[in-house]
């Protein structure tokens, strides 16, 4: 987080508080898209009550981080990715526990509203934007640093998605595996994809640019699983909830292998379908680190130019003044 801080620029940041799209692409996607979709999910797959519950929870939590890395990966819009996470994350405060009232009905008739997730979403929201304020005011006042933090986090990203990977196959493991329901698989495989999908659909319908709609396709189909898995642990007992427990993590899974193949799926489509390679023009460029090694080559090349055509000047003089 602290990295993807430094690749925002505050000026950006005022200009999308201006036209404030982002929120209203976060409130959407997040509190009407994918838990609509959850609901869904839930109905045609006849998910018995626990594995409902679960899958409404995830449906109904605020975007996650992994939104903001992928974004970064597709050369999305660093600045409405963060503002559409920070968005959901402080809404959720109320359309969380208001989603989960309404949707919970068919299944549970307790008082699950009751369950509000004030002290887990205000600690999500604090381990957010704690590290990316730091990074943005990083950029603001020191780049060199914020370039150098930038690849640090990158490269500590792949390590830790690494690890992260290798933990949860071993917490899962064959006997676990085989206790969750085929069609808890299929929602868990599903939901992403389809977030993905309309969060696209809807960036296409408000007429965005196709690095905004990339984000916002992201932003939709990744989900705070952090926050679902705190809630299934606080709020249910391990009795109850059994191995549905395991469903953020399958969700974790899905969504990151499916963000990857979005991710190498744009990489082909940029390098072979429009013969253009990485980096991108710079106007759908958001790597700042690149953008303005790239200035500093440009100016380079312009001024060696300006030089050159100085000195042909003065020597061609005195050449001219001997005729």
């Amino acid at each position: 987080m602290l990295g993807l801080g430094c690749t925002v620029e505050v000026s950006q940041i005022g200009e999308h508080l201006r036209r404030p799209i982002g929120v209203l692409l976060a409130l959407i996607c997040q509190f009407v898209l994918m838990p609509m979709v959850a609901f869904l999910m839930a109905l045609i797959f006849s998910l018995n009550e626990v594995a409902a519950i679960a899958v409404l929870l995830c449906g109904c939590c605020p975007g996650g981080n992994l939104s903001n890395i992928m974004s970064l990966l597709v050369n999305g819009d660093m600045n409405l990715s963060i503002i559409m996470t920070t968005s959901s994350t402080l809404l959720a405060l109320l359309l969380m526990p208001l989603c989960l009232w309404i949707y919970s009905r068919p299944w549970i008739n307790t008082t699950l509203v009751q369950f509000l997730p004030l002290g887990a979403v205000t600690l999500m929201l604090c381990s957010t934007l704690l590290p990316i304020g730091l990074g943005v005011f990083i950029r603001y006042r020191y780049n060199r640093i914020a370039d150098i933090l930038l690849k640090v986090s990158l490269w500590s990203l792949l390590v830790t998605v690494l690890i992260l990977f290798i933990l949860t196959g071993a917490m899962l493991g064959p006997e676990l595996l085989a206790t969750i329901p085929p069609s808890v698989y299929i929602v868990a495989l599903l939901m992403p994809m389809i977030g993905y999908a309309l969060g696209y659909g809807l960036a296409t319908l408000f007429k965005l640019s196709p690095n905004c709609r990339r984000t916002v396709s992201l932003e939709t189909g990744c989900q705070n699983v952090q926050l679902c898995t705190a809630l299934l642990k606080l709020v249910f007992p391990a009795h109850l909830i059994g191995s549905m427990y395991m469903f953020p993590l399958l969700y974790a899974m899905f969504q990151a292998a499916e963000a990857g193949i979005y991710v190498l799926l744009y990489k082909y489509y940029r390098k072979e379908v429009l013969q253009k390679s990485e980096p991108l023009d710079e106007d759908d460029d958001t790597d700042i680190s690149y953008r303005k090694l790239k200035e500093e080559e440009i100016n380079e090349v312009t001024y060696g130019t300006v030089a050159n055509e100085d000195q042909n000047t003065v020597s061609m003089e005195p050449s001219q003044g001997m005729h």
